[in-house]
């Protein structure tokens, strides 16, 4: 079965974004660490790159390693749409969940206006590579009960306030990590299961 995977970059003291939405805070290094961990981080997951960027960074032809779907919520999707980018994975089938997108936004894109978990219950029962979910802090929360694994980019910064890794309710989940990787840049890479 195809698994649900929460792949996000969060600060320390747990938020994917600003206020705003701002995700340029998160530091990456000097120009030479910024190339490294893009170089390991892009190569293992090449389909996380948009469409846009992928030439920029090599991956103009490469194959989708995990993921073959993504879901994103509005707040996700929106950087994308203001900067006229309607389809930003090409590469991948789109999912945004939303209750006031547009639903002809793009033919490559399909917004859903309710009941996420039943999408993600009905594209887990589908063949094919897992997936994506990209953001944000209330989509996360919502479908926290099919999460099945957190891949956590966790930079060594805080940012006071913004956008929640989760949001929503009060609802321990425990998850074991599998896997984790420091980079020269100071950033930490954790793989979790859900237990």
């Amino acid at each position: 079965m195809r698994k649900l995977v929460y792949y996000v970059g969060v600060s320390i003291d747990g938020y994917i974004a600003g206020p705003g939405g701002e995700v340029d805070f998160f530091p990456t290094g000097d120009e030479e660490q910024t190339a490294a961990y893009a170089d390991r981080v892009n190569a293992r997951y090449p389909e996380t790159v948009p469409g846009p960027m992928r030439e920029a960074h090599g991956l103009a032809g490469a194959a989708n390693e995990r993921f073959d779907t993504v879901l994103m919520g509005l707040g996700s999707y929106r950087p994308a749409l203001e900067a006229g980018i309607a389809s930003p994975y090409p590469h991948l089938r789109q999912y945004v969940v939303s209750s006031t997108l547009a639903p002809d936004v793009d033919p490559a894109v399909t917004v859903v206006g309710t009941d996420p978990l039943s999408l993600v219950r009905d594209l887990k029962q589908e063949d094919g590579q897992d997936i994506w979910l990209c953001g944000g802090g209330r989509l996360a929360g919502a479908l926290l009960p099919e999460v099945d694994e957190l891949i956590i980019k966790s930079y060594p910064v805080v940012a006071g306030a913004g956008v929640p890794v989760f949001t929503g309710g009060f609802s321990p989940t425990p998850f074991a990590v599998a896997e984790r990787v420091l980079f020269a840049n100071d950033v930490t890479m954790t793989w979790f299961n859900r237990r």
